[in-house]
């Protein structure tokens, strides 16, 4: 194999299919403008660009045998000739998508199009030399001669450019077809050797896009109460942020570890940050007016609202240390943007859908938020999956979850959509030596309508716990039906309750089992 007069750049040639070599090297020989040629059982590969015509005298050919002229000339017809060409091709420059370019002749008024369509990759003055080339070789190979040369001539063949004289000069053909016998037998095509020179086109400079590099995303889960009643009870909420966002997240799972499935999409990026300040407990229902809580986001923006937009349930969030239960549920009327990225929230409503009973004296710096605005998504989870260690693989779509942008987690949830909200209103009155408590219960559904003469019961039947603790230490627990429970003088005795004592109170669900408590203390 010969190469040694082979020239050019290839920047990227796709095979789709497994074909013949010829077959393969087609397309690299119409874009480049190369032949390949057979020379004392060599293949030589040969740029047309370093082609030497040879002069060929008329004199010197011979008479065709079956035509009885020493050349014959003919041109193919119009309508055999393009005069509009387009390439579609791969663009070297920047993303590779498929590009196109067009050449036609300024007096064409033909609709005709001759298409190729080539898995090569190019760049835009390339592609436009390329079919501005084809258009003219159309053209200039209308014209083709077929002709005999001698035996001295024999050194010539399939590939070859000669140059036959013409009455207004010298004209190229190249050899296309050669049959070799007592005389060899030329069928070649007119060529203009100009074209194959390199091209005068102005090159762009290269613009590629701005790399977004493929980051880790940063996920939470969201173990959470019913928010609007229609979610699933039992499943959690998964938010996720990154900067930049790679597009699309793709939650994989497995109760083991291995063969994991994709579980959920996360496609939009989620409001999440982290507080710079810490947050006071507040009461529950009451508008808070203490100190501003400062929130940095990772990502995305937060807006104030209307004090009834505020009533009717806007601007929810969740404040939280970043485990997946421990999470208080507020909304906030004013956000103040303070610094890039960076908000006050004021008018608060804290302990918001029963979490009153999570919020700790004091959020500290460092908590997380995340913006409860219909973003973060519920995963999808078997009620039999409750309780039961899961694994995660959590990373962008784009990329197998063997990927290193993708983080592994594993957690067990609870499904808090069914925990039952703790008790409130809780009250001691003595009668006589014993102690009679009681309390008002609440609905994890359907319980915020004025209408209502009683509470929705939300469970099958009305059952409660109760407990005593004299500091860390268990002294009574009892199960009741009813709101209330009597603390007598006896079970004080046989409990050796005295001093600061501790009332803690959970209403029991058959699918969840005690749910909040409420913690009451009093002095026996």
């Amino acid at each position: 194999m010969e190469t040694s007069e082979l020239y050019g750049y290839l920047r990227g040639y796709g095979i789709t299919h497994v074909d013949t070599a010829r077959a393969a090297l087609q397309p690299l020989m119409l874009t480049f403008g190369f032949d390949v040629m057979e020379r004392a059982g060599q293949l030589v590969f040969r740029s047309r660009s370093e082609h030497r015509p040879s002069e060929v005298d008329r004199g010197a050919l011979v008479m065709a045998p079956d035509s009885g002229t020493a050349i014959d000339y003919s041109r193919a017809a119009s309508a055999e000739i393009s005069d509009r060409v387009r390439l579609n091709y791969v663009e070297a420059d920047g993303n590779f998508e498929i590009a196109a370019s067009e050449a036609v002749f300024p007096e064409n008024e033909t609709r005709d199009i001759s298409t190729s369509e080539l898995n090569i990759a190019l760049k835009e003055e390339e592609a436009r030399a390329i079919v501005e080339r084809w258009l003219i070789e159309a053209r200039v190979g209308r014209d083709r001669a077929s002709f005999a040369l001698p035996p001295s001539l024999g050194h010539l063949g399939a590939g070859d450019v000669v140059k036959l004289a013409e009455p207004g000069g010298l004209a190229s053909y190249r050899i296309d077809q050669f049959e070799q016998g007592d005389q060899g037998l030329a069928q070649a095509v007119r060529v203009d050797e100009t074209l194959y020179e390199g091209s005068s086109l102005a090159q762009k400079p290269l613009e590629l896009p701005a790399a977004t590099p493929i980051t880790p995303v940063f996920p939470m889960f969201l173990d959470l109460p019913l928010i609007t009643g229609d979610e699933l009870p039992h499943a959690p909420y998964i938010a996720a942020t990154a900067e930049p966002w790679p597009g699309p997240v793709a939650v994989y799972s497995s109760r083991y570890d291995a063969d994991y499935t994709l579980n959920t999409l996360v496609k939009s990026p989620a409001v999440l940050g982290v507080t710079l300040a810490p947050l006071a407990a507040a009461t529950p229902g009451i508008l808070d007016h203490g100190a501003p809580l400062v929130v940095e986001l990772t990502r995305g923006s937060l807006s104030g609202v209307t004090p009834e937009a505020l009533l009717a349930g806007a601007n929810l969030a969740a404040i939280g240390d970043g485990s997946q239960d421990n999470w208080e549920i507020f909304q906030f009327q004013s956000a103040d943007l303070v610094a890039p990225g960076r908000y006050e929230l004021s008018g608060r409503l804290r302990g918001q859908l029963g979490s009153d009973a999570l919020m700790p004296a004091q959020w500290p710096v460092g908590s997380y938020f995340v913006l409860l605005d219909g973003t973060p998504e519920q995963i999808e989870l078997a009620a039999s999956g409750r309780n039961t260690l899961q694994y995660f693989q959590i990373g962008p779509v784009a990329r197998p979850y063997s990927d290193y942008s993708y983080r592994k987690l594993s957690a067990a949830f609870a499904g808090n959509g069914l925990r039952p909200y703790a008790p409130v209103h809780l009250a001691q009155k003595w009668d006589g030596a014993d102690l009679e408590f009681s309390w008002i219960r609440r609905a994890r559904l359907d319980g915020a309508s004025w209408d209502l003469e009683e509470i929705p019961l939300s469970e099958t039947q009305e059952r409660y716990q109760v407990k005593i603790f004299s500091g860390a230490q268990l002294l009574r627990q009892e199960e009741v039906h009813q709101a209330q429970w009597r603390y007598s003088a006896a079970m004080q005795s046989l409990d050796g309750a005295q001093g600061l004592l501790e009332l803690q109170v959970a209403q029991l669900s058959e699918s969840f089992g005690p749910g909040l408590f409420r913690k009451f203390r009093f002095t026996i």
